[in-house]
């Protein structure tokens, strides 16, 4: 059974869609298989399976389903359909054998696509910057993930806050990493992403950062991040098997 993860936050331009594309080929470099989903408008509308909207990433070797234009009209959609709120879920379940990690790239919003990603996940990634809104803008997110727990999905957890886009020269980030710190513990992630120049230039590729610059320090950061995530989970690199 793999291990469902939502990477959400409130706030755009914080590294969710870096984060998931990152972490996803850093675990499949490690040997793990993985499918990076964004929340797709005929999955959730049960138009297409899982199986037949998921294509393979080359290079990266995960599978992924790719978000599409009519996503935007999707809640719209979705506020008159039964089970709503279970759709994402039921879907995954169906493939869930398949893999040892889904990633679920969510909206900056809080909206019924997020609320569909929690309802279908097992924990939830916080990608956050340093800066001095970051303590202030987590607090309807954690309250939505309380709500989702209460009311559709009893095992959700937080996994833990990433600090994205760092920089140990700024004192501001400084003291809010050590204000996350205190707030939440061990729920915070040992591995920093720093503010990384190959790191941002890796998109416009079309590439995850490690097949553009695998020595850069972003690179070097996600392998970290996924190293962490499978000691979290129990987990140990597996030989990699690329087909």
């Amino acid at each position: 059974m793999s291990r469902i993860l939502a990477i959400a936050n409130q706030k755009g331009g914080v590294g969710k869609t870096t984060t998931a594309v990152n972490l996803a080929a850093s675990l499949a470099e490690l040997g793990q298989r993985v499918l990076l989903a964004d929340l797709v408008y005929q999955i959730l509308l049960n138009q297409v399976s899982v199986a037949e909207a998921r294509v393979r990433s080359q290079p990266g070797h995960f599978d992924v389903i790719p978000a599409n234009r009519e996503l935007a009209g999707a809640e719209i959609d979705l506020v008159n359909l039964d089970q709503r709120d279970m759709r994402l879920k039921s879907a995954l379940e169906r493939v869930a054998d398949d893999y040892d990690f889904i990633l679920m790239d969510c909206p900056p919003t809080l909206n019924l696509l997020t609320v569909n990603a929690f309802a279908a996940a097992e924990a939830v990634l916080i990608p956050m910057q340093c800066e001095y809104y970051a303590l202030e803008g987590l607090t309807d997110l954690v309250a939505t993930i309380k709500k989702v727990k209460q009311r559709l999905n009893p095992d959700i957890r937080i996994e833990g806050l990433l600090r994205v886009m760092f920089d140990p020269r700024s004192t501001l980030a400084q003291q809010v990493s050590d204000q996350i710190k205190q707030h939440f513990g061990d729920k915070v992630y040992d591995t920093v992403i720093p503010r990384n120049v190959r790191l941002a230039e890796a998109p416009s590729h079309g590439l995850p950062v490690l097949a553009y610059d695998r020595q850069c320090k972003g690179a070097k950061a996600y392998m970290e991040l996924a190293e962490e995530t499978l000691r979290r989970a129990g987990l140990t690199a597996r030989e990699k098997i690329h087909g």
